[in-house]
């Protein structure tokens, strides 16, 4: 046991959330899990309150996940964040590292900055560009800025003819003015999570559909599997993650007929598929390497 107080910031009572601060309990003796909607930002006070916890007297924080959607307000919710991170609270990963990822468009620009291969991808307020590059990629994905699992993406086929199109590029609009179009390419029904702690690549798994969906999340029935990169793989994730210096994170890949592109890279990455796929105790791995940090 130590003596240092690490709070854990997720969704109480999920599975990844609680075997988190269960690793880290099982070291500390300290256990916090911290909502973020339950939290006060005292400015004046220089406080940042969880209940009777001033979460900016911890020794870290390990933000697991920050809402149970993405929003514009999760933005919100890191901002605050970093009042702890300027009192000496070691947060993990750093706030600036989480913002540059949970807005779609921002990780993808970063990574198209570093040369990361990806499906073809168009961004425009223009319902006829958008119409335009449906046309040009004949299947496309409309992803909203700010999902996880797939929430709100919107696939679009352009034999569906130009009518039909138009009425689904403006619905998608409508809660989208910035659209995010990408390329719909052959995944043949997986793709991968390569999992990265503080830079090192720990493993792979692949996400597997078992159903019709055209894509592979756990949410719209994928299930896990083992999957073994070869090194040029792995080097890619690597390369992907690297800009955005996280200390744990899932690099999600796509194997195409055209080479392996990259989807994005997560804020906060995945334990169950790191578990049930690779055989990874992510938990316990992240919790090792937290202490270390703020040990120091």
């Amino acid at each position: 046991m130590t003596d240092l107080r690490i709070g854990v910031v997720g969704i109480p009572g999920k599975w990844s959330t609680e075997v988190l601060a269960d690793a880290l309990e099982a070291q500390t003796g300290f256990r916090c899990v911290v909502d973020m909607a339950d939290v006060v930002l005292d400015l004046e006070a220089r406080a940042l309150m969880a209940g009777q916890t001033d979460l900016c007297s911890l020794d870290g924080i390990v933000v697991k996940k920050i809402s149970q959607t993405y929003s514009p307000a999760t933005l919100d919710r890191l901002e605050m964040l970093r009042l702890a991170e300027a009192s000496g609270t070691k947060v993990f990963s750093s706030t600036r590292s989480i913002l540059g990822l949970v807005n779609r468009l921002s990780c993808t620009v970063t990574l198209a900055n570093a040369g990361i291969p990806m499906p073809a991808t168009c961004v425009s307020e223009s319902e006829d560009e958008a119409l335009a590059a449906v046309l040009r990629f004949g299947n496309a994905v409309l992803k909203p800025l700010f999902s996880t699992k797939a929430r709100g993406m919107t696939l679009m086929d352009a034999t569906e003819g130009e009518t039909a199109l138009r009425h689904k590029i403006a619905a998608f609009k409508a809660d989208n003015p910035v659209m995010y179009l990408q390329k719909k390419v052959n995944l043949s029904g997986r793709d991968l999570g390569m999992v990265f702690l503080g830079g090192s690549y720990l493993g792979t798994y692949a996400r597997v559909a078992q159903t019709t969906s055209w894509n592979t999340t756990i949410l719209h029935g994928g299930k896990y599997e083992p999957f073994e990169p070869d090194a040029d793989l792995v080097e890619l994730a690597r390369r992907a993650q690297e800009p955005f210096d996280l200390d744990f994170t899932t690099v999600d890949v796509g194997l195409t007929d055209n080479g392996p592109v990259v989807f994005e890279v997560s804020a906060f990455g995945g334990f169950k598929g790191a578990l049930e796929g690779a055989g990874i105790d992510a938990a316990k791995l992240y919790a090792n390497h937290v202490i270390e940090k703020v040990r120091g």
